[in-house]
């Protein structure tokens, strides 16, 4: 029996688990899932001609890689992305953070806010594409305006949720808006800035690759639209996968960018 004058034991702590050793497990997950899919093609239990093979996928990754196909629409959708992404997003924190020096602009604009908010921007895409035309600016116009939204709107409420403690500190000690616009609100909203950096990620992809979708000739949208015209499912899912590698890319950028700025 213990002895209930002694001081309770402190829980054991479990040691960190290493990024090579996560690094691995992932690899491990995905290795996994591939030869689960193969395995199955190989039973019959699910169709090539339906699903695709990771066999074929792997296959077509390198075909295309070695005839720089892939590699001239992973550039050319990742300029998209990341133009549209840049626009968008500062456009829009800078609009967004600027808007709590008047509160009266605030009150007006909030309806078209909300409406716009409320809007699935990929109904825009039709009307962008006549007015930008064909080429890379409309993919890059409807990346921005989608991401342009996102950040004003997620800026605009990461500055309503300051302390107003901190605030009303500095407007009684003299301060003008403007010093507590960049003393106490810009800091102060940079975690939702940051966490509209991480969601206009995907939805710079989706606007470019919707742009893709409707009108071009070059790009991942194109590519995986065209090979699903064609039947060609391994090359869907060269497509696919290329978007995923894309944005694990932008999000190590944005995670970089995310500790330049709030440590």
């Amino acid at each position: 029996m213990a002895d209930p004058a002694s001081p309770p034991k402190a829980p054991a702590t479990r040691a960190p688990v290493s990024g090579t050793r996560i690094l691995l497990y992932q690899f491990l997950v995905l290795a996994v899932i591939l030869a689960a899919w193969e395995i199955l093609i190989h039973l019959g239990v699910i169709k090539a001609y339906i699903y695709g093979t990771p066999s074929g996928v792997i296959a077509a990754f390198g075909e295309q890689i070695a005839s720089g196909v892939l590699i001239r629409h992973f550039w050319v959708t990742l300029q998209e992305v990341i133009l549209g992404f840049l626009i968008g997003s500062l456009f829009g924190t800078l609009s967004g953070l600027a808007l709590w020096l008047s509160p009266l602009w605030a009150r007006i604009l909030h309806p078209y806010m909300v409406a716009l908010n409320g809007v699935p921007k990929i109904s825009l895409a039709p009307l962008i594409v006549v007015w930008f035309g064909l080429g890379m600016g409309s993919k890059v116009a409807i990346a921005a305006i989608i991401t342009f939204i996102v950040a004003f709107i997620t800026s605009y409420n990461g500055t309503q949720q300051v302390d107003q403690d901190w605030v009303r500190l500095m407007r009684s000690l003299g301060a003008r808006p403007l010093q507590i616009f960049r003393t106490i609100i810009v800091p102060g909203s940079l975690p939702w800035v940051v966490a509209a950096f991480r969601l206009n990620v995907g939805f710079a992809l989706i606007g470019a690759v919707v742009g893709e979708y409707i009108s071009a000739e070059e790009g991942l949208g194109y590519h995986v639209y065209y090979s699903g015209q064609l039947y060609d499912l391994d090359s869907v899912w060269v497509g696919i996968f290329s978007l995923m590698i894309m944005a694990l890319m932008l999000e190590v950028v944005v995670a970089w960018i995310e500790k330049r700025l709030t440590y």
